[in-house]
């Protein structure tokens, strides 16, 4: 059997690196690692994740689907969360306390410029969820 030592590196499909760059800096609070027009690679908490030129890209802005990104937050900064989100003209999708599930806890869903679906999550969330 094959053995994972870890993720590379995980690929969100955008229409303008550079905006996107400046998104998922600002508002989701990724560290830009190296970029050009075509990609950018971003540390996410230790996790590198990579903006890819596409055009269009694929993502469709009305899906309901359980495809998305979910970034950990400690609890301090998810109490924070709403504001931090209004600040950058950021919409809420939907926002839940999950009591019964696989990850239980807080929760906010939100999308990118290009419609990807993204999710802030409570640290506390994974604390409290056996594995």
């Amino acid at each position: 059997m094959i053995e994972i030592k870890g993720i590379g590196h995980f690929a969100i499909p955008v229409s303008d690196v550079d905006a996107s760059v400046k998104f998922y800096s600002e508002v989701v609070g990724c560290r830009l690692i190296r970029g050009d027009k075509r990609q950018a690679f971003m540390d996410a908490g230790g996790t590198c994740i990579m903006l890819c030129r596409e055009n269009p890209p694929v993502v469709k802005p009305d899906t309901t689907d359980l495809v998305h990104q979910a970034f950990i937050v400690s609890s301090e900064q998810y109490k924070t969360i709403g504001d931090h989100l209004a600040k950058h003209g950021v919409e809420i999708m939907h926002e839940e306390d999950r009591q019964s599930g696989t990850v239980n806890g807080p929760r906010t869903y939100f999308r990118d410029p290009d419609g990807n679906r993204l999710e802030f999550l409570d640290l506390t969330s994974y604390d409290n969820t056996p594995a």
